[in-house]
């Protein structure tokens, strides 16, 4: 850490083009069991579904010990062992829409440094840029944290879910789902596929199961619940995790400007992601 300004690295941008493929629409529509989803040339992409495309493609020698690529690419070199997504901001202006090219521009605004629980925490804030010929679609910003590796887990303190929930449904999460959404987003993080790495090295109870997998359930059950509606701002936090041996709870309540708040919830009934939609 001491050897690498981590300043340097905020503003640094890049942009990578990718093109809207039918496969893996088809692929993720199965996997969340939704067959009947449209998925054809020309109609729209998903909301948040473009997590499919501009995919980490480094070559094997270039993957960490965790599965992630090697630190010192576009992200910054941290020294930090564990690596999480934390949370999420999207705007959505329009349609993307299967078939066409898109593009992403990416930029770090931010890096800061703070001290917590578990020691040093590095918090990065990237900023992604999704248009296509027609103009800008999305904007995005992540929130990218850097932990040190635990000697042993310690659970978050309860936090339990509201009960003046709108509506519940539970979701069959397994090692199975959590294979196949590494495959299609090219995850190759072993907490989420290798039991023995994630208990004896990031010291976790089992399988991890994906902060971006958590925020897609609670989108599409959002969606679901309030047919025909397109969301305009999605925003998600991480609180605790959550595992594959779970039952698991997706729910959502009204909020006074006809938006959403959205609860992923454990088998103790605890929170483990919170976000909030508004719609178009």
């Amino acid at each position: 850490m001491s050897e690498v300004n981590l300043q340097d690295w905020v503003g640094k941008t890049e942009q990578v083009k990718d093109r809207i493929y039918l496969t893996p629409v088809r692929a993720l529509a199965l996997t969340l069991d939704h067959p009947q989803l449209a998925v054809e040339e020309g109609a729209p992409l998903p909301e948040i579904w473009h997590w499919l495309y501009f995919l980490p493609l480094v070559a094997q020698s270039e993957i960490g010990v965790d599965g992630h690529p090697r630190r010192g690419g576009f992200l910054p070199p941290i020294a930090l062992e564990r690596r999480m997504w934390a949370s999420g901001r999207l705007v959505f202006y329009q349609d993307v829409r299967i078939g066409e090219e898109i593009t992403k521009t990416s930029e770090i605004l931010k890096i800061s440094e703070k001290e917590g629980k578990a020691g040093k925490m590095v918090f990065v804030t990237v900023k992604h840029s999704i248009s296509s010929a027609r103009g800008v679609a999305i904007d995005e910003e992540q929130n990218i944290v850097y932990l040190p590796m635990p000697k042993t887990y310690v659970p978050a303190p309860p936090n339990p879910a509201p009960e003046d929930l709108a509506w519940q449904e539970e979701y069959a999460v397994d090692p199975v789902l959590l294979f196949r959404f590494s495959a299609l987003t090219f995850n190759a993080h072993r907490i989420h596929y290798d039991i023995n790495y994630a208990a004896e090295v990031e010291k976790y109870p089992g399988l991890v199961v994906h902060g971006p997998l958590q925020a897609l359930l609670l989108l599409e059950s959002a969606r679901k619940k309030n047919p025909g509606r397109k969301p305009a701002h999605y925003e998600f936090r991480a609180v605790r995790p959550l595992f594959a041996f779970d039952q698991v709870r997706l729910g959502g309540r009204s909020r006074s400007d006809g938006g959403h708040d959205l609860y992923a919830i454990n088998t103790e009934g605890n929170m483990t992601m919170q976000a909030t939609v508004s719609w178009r």
